[in-house]
């Protein structure tokens, strides 16, 4: 009797253990804006390895250094084993009956995208990968933005300390080590110092304030006007009275519109520099149509890193602003 108890137990925690392991998946790795592409490496090394490094490989727009909007890497499928398959951002493509396009998410590890891409031979592969690339791109960054908001809320800086936020009705998920420079009530600034490498010297930064919204039509034509006012009046270089932070006048920024908070909004991507001194970078805008309240809400993040890469800096101040939430 003892006995068949014992192989009772023993096969009630086989089960449990059997079951419980369908649904725990590993945490996936890989840094931000990293893809993984497998694909033979004909695929790779032909036209359709071209037109990928060629979409993906697109400059970012704003940065004062050249950076590709995603950074890939590629192994074939016969390499694709059970340590490849824990990266967080994969594309898969091969051959198959019918050309196809679709995503699956937290497959083999969690946060994960998987995007796979079908053709029944070369030129329809490249075809199907053209065609959904925006898709594709987007998906990517979207998730890598999901995931740093995550990370974020983690060790989240407790807004309700900002008179700002709390007068303008506005909350946000940034990490805990942003420090106030400026709180006005109807102006934020908010500062955390990058420690990483050479760049332990510069810093990501965070402005928040709004402005009335007298003409929506020309919301997007006024944001550099808007900034440069801002940049007068609460951003001073290291002599006050000859300089302060404007818009780089030799670089056009580019706006897009999207959907932040279910509201329009205009983003901007750009370089700064200070007025009669040498300190510049870049910068993401976000002007949000508050109709309710009658006023563009402004949050902008602002990158100083002097010789290195800016692309991650930036990003993280992207995944914070879309988090923002307007009361």
């Amino acid at each position: 009797m003892k006995k068949i108890f014992s192989i009772c137990i023993v096969a009630t925690l086989l089960t449990s253990c059997v079951g419980t392991d369908k649904f725990v998946l590993r945490n996936s790795l890989g840094k931000i804006n990293k893809v993984m592409v497998v694909t033979k490496a004909s695929h790779w090394n032909g036209d359709l390895g071209t037109s990928i490094r060629n979409s993906f490989g697109e400059i970012m727009v704003g940065l004062p250094q050249p950076e590709p909007i995603l950074s890939v890497s590629q192994i074939a499928p016969n390499g694709f084993g059970s340590m490849m398959k824990v990266s967080r951002n994969i594309l898969i493509i091969g051959e198959g009956k019918k050309e196809d396009f679709y995503i699956k998410k937290n497959v083999y590890a969690q946060p994960q995208t998987i995007i796979y891409v079908y053709g029944t031979d070369d030129a329809s592969i490249i075809k199907t990968f053209n065609k959904h690339k925006k898709e594709i791109i987007a998906a990517y960054i979207s998730s890598d933005v999901l995931m740093t908001q995550n990370i974020f809320k983690e060790k989240k800086l407790d807004e309700s300390q900002f008179k700002t936020l709390q007068n303008l009705g506005i909350s946000f998920t940034a990490p805990e080590n942003f420090k106030t420079v400026d709180d006005t009530g109807d102006f934020l600034w908010l500062r955390q110092h990058l420690t990483s490498g050479i760049a332990k010297t510069g810093s990501n930064n965070i402005l928040v304030y709004s402005v009335p919204l007298e003409d929506e039509a020309s919301v997007s034509e006024n944001i550099v006007a808007v900034r440069n006012s801002i940049g007068e009046k609460y951003i001073p270089g290291t002599d006050p009275e000859t300089m302060h932070m404007i818009t780089e006048e030799a670089y056009t920024p580019f706006t897009s519109e999207m959907i932040l908070d279910g509201k329009k909004t205009y983003e901007t991507r750009g370089k700064w520099e200070v007025k009669n001194d040498f300190m510049a970078g870049p910068f993401v805008n976000y002007s949000v149509v508050d109709k309710k309240n009658n006023r563009i809400v402004v949050f902008e993040g602002f990158t100083y890193a002097p010789s290195v890469n800016k692309r991650a800096f930036l990003f993280e101040l992207e995944a914070i602003a879309k988090s923002m939430k307007i009361k």
